[in-house]
């Protein structure tokens, strides 16, 4: 990476970019809902059970120009997500202020490890136990995912969900090589308390991105 690039990244005017592409929601409360997704590289939560460990190391993928991004984004849907990796990583401040000059919602998926940066719409939260979330982000968060791996798994999410402000929609999601093992768990757990839902990563099943 040149001396230039490096400023450009740090402003947030480039941005590495492991892959954008139009598809469906597959998870939680806007599941089913056509949206326009930017993945971007980079992410040191390091969760053993992660499916996009390819977009950990940010230098593995190419920087992108924002405006160029925005533009091919908002082409296709007024709906975008930030996921990544952790895209809070990077300043987002410009990406996102360019994508609501064309008249997009912004969504994004983040553990909630780093400040938040940008002009968002919808905030998932999906806290890791290898890097929780910084105290302010709790109250912003649209929507809480906590993915289930095992047992003690629903502990830290009624410890998570104590953080949350009142109307922030709460799921739990297994992680998905346990899914026949825990869906039962969480169906059982749900029956018991009510506030929260069960999301399913559809996408999966429908055989998308």
């Amino acid at each position: 990476m040149t001396e230039e690039q490096n400023l450009l990244l740090k402003e947030g005017k480039m941005l590495p970019v492991m892959e954008h592409f139009y598809t469906l929601q597959g998870e939680g409360h806007h599941t089913g809902k056509a949206a326009y997704f930017i993945r971007l590289g980079g992410c040191d939560v390091g969760c053993h059970w992660c499916d996009v460990k390819e977009s950990w190391n940010p230098d593995l993928h190419p920087l992108m120009d924002v405006e160029n991004i925005a533009q091919t984004a908002a082409k296709h849907s007024k709906t975008i997500v930030l996921t990544g990796g952790e895209p809070l990583m990077w300043n987002l401040d410009i990406l996102t202020g360019k994508l609501k000059d064309l008249g997009c919602q912004i969504h994004i998926e983040t553990s909630g490890a780093y400040p938040m940066s940008g002009h968002l719409d919808w905030i998932t939260l999906s806290p890791k136990k290898t890097g929780l979330p910084l105290e302010a982000i709790y109250e912003k968060a649209n929507e809480l995912k906590v993915i289930i791996f095992n047992n003690h798994d629903f502990r830290f999410a009624e410890e998570q969900a104590a953080k949350v402000a009142p109307d922030c929609r709460l799921y739990l999601q297994s992680e998905w090589s346990k899914r026949e093992e825990m869906y039962p768990k969480i169906t059982d757990f749900i029956l018991e308390n009510p506030r929260w839902q069960a999301s399913v990563q559809t996408h999966k099943y429908l055989n998308i991105p």
